[in-house]
């Protein structure tokens, strides 16, 4: 079915209700045309993309390094949707463990670092006992 079968309208035509359906890239596309051919266009067309939301994607979604976690929408195969759920929580689990491991190995390296650093303290003390400090 194509587009011009859905609005009643020739396809050939132009119309605003096609703007609306133009993607993100296209979108940035016009808006960079237009500050080079004129900035106060450009302004405008930055505006609208701005209080229209089609940039909305980009407001909250990796601000930061931040991760928002949404729940998948169910896409209707009750198996499939269950599978999923079973397969994100498991991989949740192997994430925090291997965090965890992780945290270890760190605690761990700091651990023999600090005790080596204590026993060439240690060593250093005792070989200059005898030498007067200046």
């Amino acid at each position: 079915m194509s587009y011009a079968s859905d609005t009643g309208k020739p396809a050939d035509r132009f119309s605003l209700e096609r703007l609306d359906d133009l993607p993100k890239g296209a979108w940035i596309a016009i808006m960079v045309v237009t500050f080079i051919v004129a900035w106060p266009l450009g302004l405008v067309v930055l505006g609208y993309l701005l209080w229209s939301g089609k940039m909305q994607s980009w407001k909250h979604s990796y601000r930061c390094g931040r991760r928002r976690h949404h729940r998948a929408k169910s896409t209707g195969n009750t198996a499939f949707d269950d599978y999923r759920a079973e397969t994100l929580k498991r991989l949740e689990e192997e994430q925090q463990a291997f965090e965890s491991f992780v945290e270890q190995l760190r605690r761990a390296k700091d651990q023999e670092e600090f005790d080596r650093f204590m026993a060439s303290r240690s060593n250093n003390d005792g070989a200059g006992e005898g030498a007067p400090h200046a």
